[in-house]
């Protein structure tokens, strides 16, 4: 089974809402590297404490460690800090990371945009495992995802409407129109955790702030040039998820 911990960045809203984008970064691992995953993300905390003085216990939130003062180190500690993050993750070559991103700019006041970006992440979730393009290459295996615990009523909805009901668009083999596709890899509801004790869900966390980053900086991270950060990255992304963006990043 391939476990999926998802993050976001950005606010949801269309109306008045204080950003342009609404960013989702699923990081996914197979079952039988999830304890080597920990380990090495472990250690990477520890090392983390001896060399900047990070609390091994201390959550890592990307937005709150630019914007305030977290455990009492300069901003440009905690910036390295973030970067060691990326740095990290793109040296485990058995996990991949899949992105979205919804740009809100043109979109109707009726479009929901929480429910456009997790509906595209599910369905990349679902088609990379059909296709056994995770690493490990685990074809028939199944996926579980995991949450921070936000929104948690919506994704079992929406995972379980997926499963009887999810039309996708025809192309040129099935003609106009669209064709009903149930998800079936995708087992379960979302797990929603509390990211402050879930290491993985803090490392997506910081992905989806970079991906935010990349499309739409803050002062700060213009900057210290730091905006493409994410790109650090390139080794573990999920190239497949989109043939338009040579990030594989899935513009909606």
């Amino acid at each position: 089974m391939y476990i999926m911990y998802v993050d976001e960045s950005g606010d949801s809203g269309l109306v008045n809402s204080p950003t342009n984008y609404f960013a989702l970064s699923g990081l996914v691992v197979h079952e039988s590297r999830w304890r080597s995953f920990l380990e090495i993300l472990i250690a990477f905390r520890k090392t983390m404490y001896r060399v900047y003085g990070l609390p091994v216990r201390g959550e890592i939130h990307a937005s709150e460690f630019i914007n305030r003062k977290a455990f009492n180190l300069d901003r440009y500690v905690r910036l390295s800090i973030l970067r060691n993050c990326l740095d990290e993750l793109s040296k485990i070559d058995f996990i991949m990371i899949t992105n979205v991103i919804v740009e809100k700019e043109n979109k109707p006041n009726d479009y929901n945009i929480f429910e456009r970006a997790w509906l595209t992440l599910f369905q990349r979730f679902e088609n990379t495992l059909q296709y056994g393009n995770f690493p490990g290459a685990h074809r028939l295996d199944h996926g579980f995802t995991i949450t921070d615990a936000t929104a948690g009523k919506k994704l079992t909805q929406l995972v379980r409407r997926m499963a009887v009901y999810n039309p996708i668009p025809n192309d040129a083999v099935y003609g106009t129109g669209s064709r009903n596709v149930p998800i079936t890899r995708i087992i379960e509801d979302p797990y929603g955790k509390d990211s402050s004790t879930t290491l993985p869900i803090q490392m997506c966390d910081v992905i989806a702030y970079f991906l935010m980053q990349r499309f739409s900086p803050n002062s700060y991270i213009k900057r210290t040039r730091s905006q493409n950060y994410f790109d650090r990255l390139r080794p573990i992304l999920n190239h497949n998820a989109s043939r338009n963006n040579p990030l594989g990043i899935v513009r909606i």
